[in-house]
């Protein structure tokens, strides 16, 4: 396994991206903010699983295909994006999807649990992510390639699921503070509706990397 030193400046590197709001983050916070800080938990729970099958990809071998088959990098990354704007559109056109309104249809759990694991497995960046950023920490004296990116890809799965709940937990408490008329009306979902789509465009244009 990598070095001590080594392996603090890795954990050290991650934190600095996952604090920073990306994608995730910002699926996260719309879930809360729409639902409660449970529903985020739940979308980070979903988001962490999904980011388990990147590290099982990345350690066979799967993200390089994805990183050199221009076809492959298309698919996904257009699932990905589809699903996204998908969710931005369907919160459009219902109606009832006000956040805080007494008459809304909260998602189960489970549904927000599933649309995290999709939208973090149709998610390219993360491959991208493990395949640019992983290698500078690994030590190939120290021990089988395979293993080392095993263990940074759990590491990093654990402490993004640390900072995105913690992210949950704010926007779910800010959701209750804000409370009140600010929060009912149409406005809430058309504000996360163009969140959604945001990030699926977002998801759509990401270049594939050279």
């Amino acid at each position: 396994m990598p070095g001590g030193a080594l392996l603090l400046g890795f954990m050290a590197a991650a934190l600095v991206v996952l604090v920073i709001p990306g994608p995730g983050v910002l699926y996260v916070v719309a879930r809360s903010v729409a639902q409660g800080y449970r529903a985020g938990l739940a979308s980070v729970i979903g988001l962490s699983v999904g980011a388990l099958v990147h590290v099982a990809a990345a350690t066979v071998g799967l993200s390089a295909i994805l990183l050199t088959s221009a076809t492959a990098f298309g698919i996904v990354k257009l699932l990905g994006a589809g699903y996204l704007i998908y969710l931005g559109i369907s919160t459009f056109l219902n109606r009832n999807a006000v956040v805080g309104a007494a008459t809304a249809t909260p998602l189960s759990l489970y549904r927000l649990f599933m649309d995290g694991v999709i939208v973090s497995v149709f998610n390219p960046k993360i491959a991208v992510f493990f395949l640019a950023f992983l290698p500078q920490f690994i030590e190939p004296a120290q021990g089988e390639v395979p293993r080392q990116i095993l263990l940074l890809g759990l590491i990093y799965v654990g402490l993004a699921f640390l900072t995105d709940s913690a992210y949950a937990v704010l926007a779910g408490g800010l959701r209750h503070w804000v409370g009140g008329r600010l929060m009912q009306g149409p406005w809430p979902r058309y504000v996360i509706g163009s969140l959604y789509v945001g990030l699926g465009v977002n998801a759509a244009l990401t270049g594939r990397r050279q």
